[in-house]
């Protein structure tokens, strides 16, 4: 990250210096809450639609904290998905009992895997029982769904070129013929085939079906949504399915358990990686063997400080051939910089450029040393080094080219697709301050990387989110398939050879990802078509066209959102409270101990802020109560990445942006509830909860501007003289407003248990917290306000 913003997780140490009030140096004056700021008072001012829906949310089951990760743990992956209603068309087969799944004998783990699934899928999601045939030598057979390599169906596959690449054909004698370059290939034909299977609704196959698809990325690899190293079998099924070949576990910890720089070294981020868990290698080696039966290939971190002495030399070798060793199933390697690095942490993100030169030349010296060690034993395996935090703003391009030009060749960079895209909002220049979808990418710095990269023949992965973001990381996902398209459609323009996708929010499965998966090999439909096909699956015939219009509305608006990265606004609004006056401590205080009592807030404390302490500090906006920082103005410069001088005001530009997008939202949320009211009873669930997490987006950008600009008038109450009943009227105006949207999140909370959570911290809110937010703002409106009004 900059050198403002150190990391992703917004380098708490010194971010939490200022949650109690103190005084920071990039403060704003005071002097400024009194200018306007832009007509509201409050965007897409609360209507009746939102809490009319609240009647169909209620008739959802109660979900308590962790419930989806239980389903999605012990749930079955196959769900039923037939309309029995739907028959086919003159140009269509039906699959019934009388099909067979033929398959060669003597098929490896991947390819019995796959097709035990589809046979699953046939019965749980389609009603149909058919039986797995399996034969020496496969052949044409009718009314039969045969699956082989190019090695076992000669003639067959003769245009597929690499790993995962596969063909389905339909012939005149009514069989299906499933070819894969390789096992892979053939799985994910059987999976593109369930998958549209999913869209007619009904076991059918058009006639005459012929289409070749290479996969696009070499990988495409994901974190778990669910945890840290939690990944059930249903999860890893689920994964290969929407067409992931591979995870990166044990982030932040070395496979074999080492934790030599965590519990030796007193440097800055040794000792935060001294609070990561504990790796256990059985757990890894494990995890290996079963994603192995998916196709899916596992990749770790290493974890080492380099200090370019020998003795570290000798043993970062060590370190890795006891890796390479202990694990030969491990395909391949990320060295973060947030784990992986030379010396002194700090000393990558310094202000001169010469130091951060060197420590480049250091780092891949470093990286040079992996990548020898791995390719001794086994040439395939990757080693993929990711620079992620040293400044990506705009004007960094060359700096940024720099670390690709000392990377050895047998590696691979991992760039950071979108961090740092500039942009510009009236007149003033900012760039995404972390992962973000407002932007499509790449950033400038990331172009030129891959220029840089493919000067030198040397394949790129990228850090891409693809369905979801930290912004908005609290959802389960975004749903805005028209901006999630243009994104996949740029990855395919700048020929990004594999990905890691949608750090750090995990992979869950979600329309999105469906959606994702289509594009991630040639020959896909057009965007159109795939909108089209969701949205009749999710709300049915009836609303399908109103579900679409209301996608195109939902992208429009996270264009316009200027708050960008894990910040309070898109990841905490719904349950961060409106401050008015200090409230009554929640936790334990160090402030007259002998305990520093910032670094207790910080990573090396409890990062929880005493005031609100429900979730980690970085995550809560509270105001700066001696009235000498505007909170909200520094909020605003933060979020948005604009440097303008202190002259300039980008709170009222930053809650313009704000209230567009909320209004956007506001008018495909219209069409989106009327899709989910007009669906089947059989549909009406799922597409309730498609509308719980799009009003949650809104929500969430409806509070971020509350908070924003209740603070705002709070400052000019304190500061100013008169008579200030005006600025108590909108202060209540937004405390009432605020007090209805809050029940509404706690509703929809209870109802989706994936509201809220980001698995780096578990919970950012959870019902319980909204209740306590929910108090404070009553009591704000009941008696904070009156009082301070009646004193004067």
């Amino acid at each position: 990250m900059s050198k403002n913003k150190l990391t992703r997780r917004d380098f708490v140490v010194k971010s939490t210096v200022n949650l109690i009030g103190a005084a920071i140096s990039t403060s704003v004056p005071a002097t400024m809450v009194n200018k306007a700021l832009p007509e509201s008072t409050h965007p897409a001012a609360a209507n009746q639609a939102d809490d009319a829906f609240a009647d169909e949310v209620k008739k959802l089951p109660v979900e308590e904290p962790y419930h989806y990760h239980k389903q999605l743990s012990e749930g079955p992956v196959h769900i039923k998905r037939r309309d029995g209603t739907i028959k086919p068309l003159a140009n269509e087969i039906l699959v019934d009992e009388r099909w067979k799944i033929i398959v060669k004998t003597g098929n490896s783990i991947i390819l019995k895997n796959a097709t035990q699934d589809f046979q699953e899928y046939l019965d749980k999601s389609m009603g149909t029982r058919v039986e797995i045939v399996e034969l020496n030598s496969l052949k044409k057979l009718p009314t039969s769904i045969i699956v082989g390599t190019r090695e076992q169906l000669p003639g067959f596959g003769l245009q597929l070129k690499g790993s995962k690449d596969y063909e389905i054909i339909v012939t005149p004698q009514s069989s299906v013929i499933i070819c894969g370059y390789d096992e892979k290939g053939a799985m994910f034909g059987l999976y593109n085939l369930e998958a549209r299977m999913n869209f007619r609704e009904a076991p059918i196959i058009l006639k005459g079906l012929k289409t070749t698809r290479h996969s696009l990325f070499d990988t495409r690899m994901v974190l778990s949504w669910m945890g840290w190293m939690e990944w059930p079998d249903t999860l890893l099924s689920h994964l290969a399915h929407d067409g992931y070949d591979g995870i990166f576990a044990s982030v932040y910890a070395n496979p074999t358990g080492d934790r030599t720089t965590a519990e030796n070294s007193t440097e800055f981020y040794a000792r935060l990686l001294f609070k990561v868990r504990g790796q256990d290698p059985k757990v890894i080696h494990e995890l290996i063997h079963r994603a192995a039966r998916f196709g899916i290939k596992v990749y770790t971190p290493i974890v080492y400080q380099y200090l370019d002495t020998p003795e570290s030399e000798t043993g970062l070798r060590n370190l890795v051939r006891a890796i390479v060793k202990e694990f030969p199933g491990i395909k391949g390697y990320v060295l973060l910089t947030e784990g992986f690095y030379y010396k002194e942490w700090r000393a990558g993100h310094a202000d001169e450029e010469d130091k951060i030169r060197e420590w480049a030349r250091k780092w891949s010296k470093a990286v040079a040393m992996v990548e020898e060690e791995c390719h001794k034993v086994d040439p395939a395996i990757e080693i993929l080094p990711w620079e992620y935090n040293i400044d990506f703003r705009p004007q960094k391009t060359e700096l940024k080219r720099y670390f690709i030009q000392q990377l050895p060749k047998g590696t691979i960079p991992l760039l950071t697709w979108e961090n740092g895209k500039g942009f510009e909002i009236d007149g003033m220049k900012g760039y995404l301050r972390d992962y973000s979808l407002s932007q499509i990418g790449p950033a400038e710095v990331t172009n030129g990387q891959i220029a840089e990269a493919r000067s030198r023949n040397m394949k790129v992965y990228c850090k891409v989110d693809t369905f979801a973001s930290w912004q908005y990381g609290t959802l389960p996902y975004l749903p805005v398939p028209n901006q999630w398209f243009d994104r996949y459609n740029a990855l395919e323009k700048y020929k990004v050879n594999g990905t890691l996708e949608s750090w750090s929010s995990g992979y869950k499965p979600n329309f999105i990802s469906e959606l994702r998966a289509w594009t991630c090999w040639t020959d896909a439909p057009p965007m159109e078509s795939l909108l089209n096909g969701m949205a009749k699956r999710i709300f049915g015939d009836a609303g399908s066209s109103k579900a679409v219009e209301a996608w195109k509305y939902f992208s429009e608006a996270i264009r316009l959102v200027p708050d960008t990265g894990p910040n309070m606004g898109t990841n905490n609004a719904v349950g961060n409270p409106i401050f008015f006056q200090v409230p009554p401590l929640r936790t334990a205080t160090f402030i007259h101990s002998w305990t520093d009592f910032e670094k207790w807030l910080g990573y090396f404390g409890s990062e929880l802020n005493p005031y609100w302490p429900f979730t980690v500090s970085r995550m809560v906006f509270y105001p700066d109560f001696t009235n000498k920082i505007n909170k909200a103005e520094q909020y605003a410069r933060s979020a948005t990445g604009i440097e303008a001088g202190k002259e300039t005001e980008v709170l009222p530009v930053f809650l313009k942006y704000l209230k567009q997008a909320a209004d956007k939202m506001e008018q495909g949320l219209k069409l989106y509830r009327e899709a989910a009211l007009a669906s089947s009873a059989s549909k009406r669930e799922q597409a309730v909860r498609e509308v719980i997490v799009a009003e949650h987006l809104q929500r969430m950008m409806l509070s971020d501007f509350a908070i924003l600009e209740f603070e705002s008038l709070r400052l000019k109450v304190a500061t100013a003289t008169g008579n200030n009943a005006s600025l108590y009227e909108k202060m209540e105006s937004i405390l009432r407003q605020e007090i209805r949207r809050t029940e509404l999140s706690l509703l929809a909370a209870t109802r989706d248990s994936r509201l809220g959570f980001q698995f780096e911290q578990d919970y950012v809110y959870t019902p319980y917290s909204l209740k306590e937010k929910l108090a404070v703002l009553k009591d704000t409106l009941d008696n904070q306000l009156p009082a301070a009004q009646k004193k004067g």
